[in-house]
């Protein structure tokens, strides 16, 4: 068996939040297996990690839910009681609950179907889901009640929860937003993208996003874009580290165009790959991707 590690089982109400808690731990650095078969976890903590890796060092969370292979709660709890008691892994459970009426209301509008009622009503597989992870909430030691919270909300709280100096520190996020929508609150730096050409006024390019790859050749075939958000790259490598120096926890960069679906959103792609290669870990945001595009918004095709 490898050297204790701190574990955490990420479970809860399907529908919940737990892809956005296990992307987000990813995202801080830890390192993350989702709906592994429990016959498998011994196997996997005393797997050796490649040579030169940080992984043994990094905490491992672990994602189960009703859909695990062999799943059974008693078993779980038994086997996490095990891991501590015996192997001396720092173990922690947080549960994701939420109401059934916004758990309904979350399958009927994603069309999804509950993975324990196929063939009837979100509601009886959401009643069935609670009874059996009963176990497991009552011995979970860490609860989030995501009724009420949005996404965003959601990964900023496990952020600010399990985010670590020895995960890097500051907290990092890279967002796109419209300024027709108004500037974002918590930006720290905020870059205007609107000198880029703007592929709204291309018929082909419109209904797309900066995340599609037309519309990024698109905005980076613009003349003054490789020296431009090159610039601002090199700049936020020579800030970040001072921002870590000073102690600050959290810095939001924050990238703007006209309406927010396509030059900002690619830069805001390509720069969080960029800090991502040089060690560190944003979590990206769009604000404004998923709103309807408008001509009015976007001014002129002379403008743009």
């Amino acid at each position: 068996m490898a050297d204790p590690k701190e574990i955490l089982l990420v479970t809860g109400m399907s529908g919940a939040g737990k892809s956005t808690v296990l992307k987000t731990l990813e995202d801080i650095g830890w390192e993350v297996v989702d709906q592994l078969p429990l016959l498998l976890l011994d196997r996997l903590l005393g797997t050796s990690n490649p040579e030169g890796t940080d992984w043994n060092h990094r905490p491992l969370a672990l994602g189960i839910g009703t859909r695990t292979r062999g799943f059974d709660p008693t078993d779980i709890v038994r086997r996490m009681k095990k891991l501590r008691e015996v192997h001396g892994h720092d173990i922690g459970v947080l549960f994701l609950d939420c109401g059934g009426a916004e758990l309904e209301r979350r399958y009927s509008e994603t069309r999804r179907r509950h993975p324990l009622a196929a063939d009837r009503p979100a509601s009886d597989g959401i009643i069935r889901e609670r009874e059996l992870l009963a176990p497991l909430r009552r011995w979970a030691n860490r609860l989030i009640d995501t009724t009420n919270l949005s996404t965003n909300d959601l990964a900023q709280r496990i952020r600010n929860s399990f985010a670590t100096e020895s995960l890097g520190s500051p907290t990092l996020s890279v967002m796109s937003f419209g300024f027709a929508r108004g500037l974002p609150n918590n930006a720290d730096l905020v870059f205007d993208m609107r000198f880029l050409r703007n592929p709204h006024w291309v018929p082909e390019l419109r209904p797309g996003t900066g995340q599609d790859p037309e519309v990024a050749a698109y905005i980076a075939e613009d003349p003054a874009y490789g020296e431009a958000v090159g610039r601002i790259e090199e700049l936020l490598l020579t800030l970040l580290p001072r921002y870590r120096a000073e102690g600050k926890s959290y810095v939001t960069v924050a990238f703007g165009c006209t309406g927010g679906r396509h030059r900002s959103v690619h830069v805001a792609e390509r720069v969080a790959a960029r800090l991502r290669d040089a060690g560190f870990s944003p979590t990206v945001g769009h604000r404004d991707l998923g709103t309807a595009p408008q001509d009015s918004l976007e001014g002129t095709p002379a403008e743009r």
